[in-house]
C-alpha cells in the first residue's frame, strides 16, 4: 500500500489528487514539513476503527439510490388461526 505525502499547500491546490491517492493508501498531509493529518478512504477508515454499520446507516449511504437491486419477490402463505 503506497503512502502519499502532500503539504497543506499542495492539498489546497489539488484536493482531487489527494482523494485519488487515498484510494490506494493513506495520504499524509504535512504542516511546515511535519505530518499533521492523514486522509483515508472510508473503507480503510472503517476497517481501522472496526466499526460495523447498522441497517439504517447502510441504507442511507450516498449513492445507494443508483444501485441496481431487484430482490426476488417472496410469497408467504397465510394459514388459518385456531382461537378455540
Amino acid at each position: 500500500m503506497p503512502i502519499t505525502t502532500l503539504s497543506s499547500r499542495e492539498l489546497n491546490q489539488d484536493v482531487g489528487r489527494a482523494k485519488k491517492a487515498a484510494l490506494n493508501g493513506p495520504v499524509f498531509i504535512t504542516d511546515r514539513g511535519k505530518p499533521a493529518h492523514v486522509l483515508l478512504n472510508i473503507e480503510d477508515y472503517q476497517r481501522l476503527i472496526g466499526k460495523s454499520r447498522n441497517l439504517v446507516e447502510a441504507l442511507s449511504m450516498p449513492g445507494l439510490s443508483e444501485t441496481d437491486f431487484h430482490p426476488p419477490r417472496v410469497t408467504i402463505p397465510s394459514r388459518e388461526v385456531d382461537l378455540s
